[in-house]
């Protein structure tokens, strides 16, 4: 009586083992799956923008204090030339211009863009980046880039005078000067506006895209004495 008595209750002794055993298994998949969950929260899924900072040079000042972008980038490395053209066809002006509008304005352009040249210079050295485009970028890189469809490719940036446009302007004198500087110097600085534009739109940092209005802002109204001279000449 005694052994029948065990031998059934030995099916249900096992079916509770099981049971206990399932629930316990249950219980460890359940523990992974949030251990897992708590893992990935930490994990960049590359839906998040990671802005980039730059660190301010050792015993020295941020110049450009704040996040920073390819565009900013960009706009700091096509402008430097751009401006510095801007500085070759103003010192043209000594001795070759002959309106005194025309050797005032040239002076102002040089006395603005000079520092604004530095400025940007201490930027990319603070980013860590080329003073060239070209050092960091090849020409297609460039083409892809937001923002860069406006451009001249021709010479690398919107609005910069070809080699024939300098010594054209470099051999004219008197009125004949003024009236090309003039000409010259409105589409150099539509470009350069151009691209401040392209700055203001997809420009991260603060600093950069002040410069940026600082340009739109200065440029857009040398433009309009220029129009103006070029009617009065």
């Amino acid at each position: 009586m005694t052994a029948i008595t065990s031998t059934a209750r030995g099916p249900q002794a096992r079916r509770r083992i099981a049971l206990v055993a399932a629930v316990a298994a249950a219980g460890l998949a359940l523990a992974a799956c949030g251990g897992a969950t708590d893992g990935m929260d930490g994990m960049d899924h590359g839906d998040k923008e990671k802005p980039t900072t730059a660190s301010a040079p050792a015993g020295g000042k941020n110049p450009a204090p704040g996040a920073f972008n390819d565009a900013d980038v960009m706009f700091a490395q096509m402008m430097i030339p751009h401006h510095e053209q801007a500085l070759e066809m103003s010192a043209l002006a000594d001795g070759r211009a002959g309106d005194s509008e025309v050797a005032e304005l040239a002076a102002e352009i040089a006395k603005a863009q000079d520092p604004e040249i530095r400025k940007m210079k201490s930027w990319l050295k603070a980013w860590g980046k080329p003073a060239s485009a070209a050092s960091g970028h090849s020409m297609e890189d460039m083409e892809g880039m937001e923002g860069m469809e406006g451009m001249d490719h021709g010479s690398g940036m919107s609005g910069m005078m070809s080699e024939k446009d300098m010594k054209e302007l470099a051999a004219a004198k008197g009125e004949k000067f003024d009236r090309r500087f003039a000409q010259l110097m409105i589409d150099h600085h539509k470009g350069a506006v151009d691209m401040a534009r392209d700055e203001q739109r997809n420009g991260r940092n603060a600093t950069a895209k002040k410069l940026a209005d600082d340009v739109v802002r200065t440029q857009s109204a040398e433009i309009d004495r220029f129009d103006g001279l070029l009617k009065r000449l």
